[in-house]
């Protein structure tokens, strides 16, 4: 424990959150109307309902970091007639919000703050390449950031492993740390073997 709560506080003191967060703002740039119907890497949710699912993370997020615990019982939501604009509003309250400090309620589990927040990071990151190659552009996670998830993601991915992400695929021998990261998260980089769509 003592191990993640360090590692978690060095990414932080990095801007972890704050690189991954930029990662997905630039993928929704090249989101337009006529692609929210596309299918995306998680499977079963096209293009739309990923980025209401960003949108409704960073939220929780934010709600995490500035007020000490997230509800688990999702309110009542109108209709969203431009999920982008709606992603954009809430990242932009993440990166405003302050680190979060102790621990952080969620349901009847506390978590560490910063380890909350390396999740984020993780989550973020992914879901802005899950939506770059939904968008046709395929950007991958940038080296420096991939390469500093892979080092926490070892450590605070087995706990969240099921409702976040999907098991870890080969990356194939070449691949490089944004490949390696998205693998170690279930997806499938568009070099790897038996590209297909997995779980959100």
């Amino acid at each position: 424990m003592r191990e993640r709560t360090c590692t978690a506080q060095t990414a932080l003191h990095g801007g972890l959150l704050e690189r991954a967060v930029g990662f997905a703002l630039t993928a929704v740039q090249a989101v337009t109307p006529q692609m929210l119907t596309r299918p995306t890497p998680c499977e079963h949710w096209d293009l739309h309902m990923l980025l209401l699912h960003v949108r409704d993370s960073l939220e929780a997020l934010h709600e995490g970091m500035s007020r000490g615990h997230v509800e688990t019982v999702p309110s009542q939501r109108a209709p969203v007639d431009d999920p982008v604009s709606a992603l954009r509003v809430q990242a932009v309250r993440v990166l405003k919000a302050s680190a979060a400090r102790g621990t952080v309620a969620i349901g009847d589990r506390r978590l560490a703050g910063g380890l909350m927040v390396v999740t984020g990071a993780l989550e973020v990151a992914v879901h802005g390449w899950d939506i770059s190659q939904a968008a046709g552009e395929g950007r991958p996670i940038p080296p420096g950031l991939a390469d500093e998830l892979l080092k926490i993601g070892p450590l605070v991915v087995p706990e969240v492993r099921g409702p976040l992400f999907a098991g870890p695929v080969d990356p194939g021998p070449r691949a490089g740390p944004g490949d390696r990261l998205v693998a170690f998260l279930g997806r499938r980089p568009p070099a790897g073997p038996g590209g297909g769509p997995v779980t959100p």
